[in-house]
């Protein structure tokens, strides 16, 4: 695990167009809807806990199409098999290098873009730990859809399309419940029931997604 978290981290150091595109992304995303929806604060209030979700799924699909592809055309992945180290721990330590490259840095950046909503600070506070979780599941998930797109060899479009298609029936939950905690906690209720939710969806795809991103990996090289 720690061999491919500590070689995608370099690989991510070595090309940070990778993960700042994504960033970028989301930055804009969620700067363009209070030039679309003007000064009114209640209306920003309202409005923010989905925009940031929904930003966040965007980016997400955005940044994960390429997860394996690069790794199955260089035939690392076959390399991975033939390794006899575990394919779960070695999945687990990429996936865990995407979310520290791409989710984790959404969550930490989130505070900042919030304020242009007018969110009070405890809610922004609440928010990096809402979206570190969900960030985390989304990419588990996510991980999942790439590692089955090998089975397809597709790239470009086609292959965020593809994604999209595979995983957001499983991620919507995610934004829902997402959504939901930071509404609670920008109106001043319990953030607690939709926040463990999510928590537990984290938790699950976390102990399932490495072993299932695993066998669909020996599938598609085999």
């Amino acid at each position: 695990m720690f061999w491919s978290l500590q070689r995608d981290l370099k690989l991510a150091l070595r090309r940070p167009a990778d993960w700042l595109l994504p960033l970028a992304f989301f930055w804009i995303v969620i700067s363009l809807f209070p030039f679309a929806l003007g000064a009114d604060t209640k209306l920003l209030i309202r409005v923010a806990p989905a925009v940031f979700w929904v930003a966040v799924l965007l980016t997400e699909l955005l940044a994960l199409p390429r997860l394996f592809l690069d790794d199955d055309r260089h035939h690392i992945l076959e390399q991975w098999i033939f390794s006899g180290r575990s394919i779960t721990a070695l999945v687990a330590g990429k996936l865990l290098a995407h979310w520290l490259t791409c989710g984790l840095v959404l969550s930490l950046i989130a505070p900042v873009l919030g304020l242009q909503f007018g969110l009070p600070p405890e809610a922004l506070m609440v928010f990096m730990p809402l979206l570190a979780v969900g960030t985390l599941a989304l990419t588990l998930i996510g991980g999942l859809g790439a590692a089955l797109m090998l089975m397809t060899r597709s790239g470009g479009s086609a292959s965020s399309g593809l994604l999209a298609l595979l995983v957001l029936p499983l991620q919507i939950p995610i934004l829902i419940f997402g959504a939901g905690a930071m509404e609670a906690v920008s109106f001043g209720l319990s953030v607690w029931p939709a926040a463990s939710v999510l928590g537990g969806i984290a938790l699950g795809a976390a102990v399932l997604a490495p072993l299932a991103i695993a066998v669909a990996i020996r599938m598609a090289i085999d």
